[in-house]
C-alpha cells in the first residue's frame, strides 16, 4: 500500500463525509411534516449506526 493510495482513500473518504452532511442539512432545513413523510427519523437512524460503524473500524485501523 502507496502512501499516494492512503491520501486517495483519505480523501474520497473526507469527501463521501461532506456530502453526507450537506445532504443532512437539506433535510434538517426542510419542514418537520415534510422531514415525517419522507422518513428522516429512520435516514437519521441508519446515518447514526453509519458513522458509529465508521468510527470502530477507524480506531482499529489506527
Amino acid at each position: 500500500m502507496s502512501i499516494l493510495s492512503s491520501i486517495g482513500r483519505i480523501a474520497t473518504r473526507y469527501s463521501a463525509s461532506r456530502a453526507r452532511y450537506r445532504s443532512e442539512r437539506a433535510l434538517l432545513s426542510l419542514p418537520i411534516e415534510l422531514r415525517k413523510d419522507i422518513g428522516w427519523p429512520e435516514i437519521l437512524d441508519a446515518q447514526n449506526e453509519r458513522r458509529l460503524a465508521m468510527a470502530t473500524a477507524l480506531t482499529k485501523v489506527i
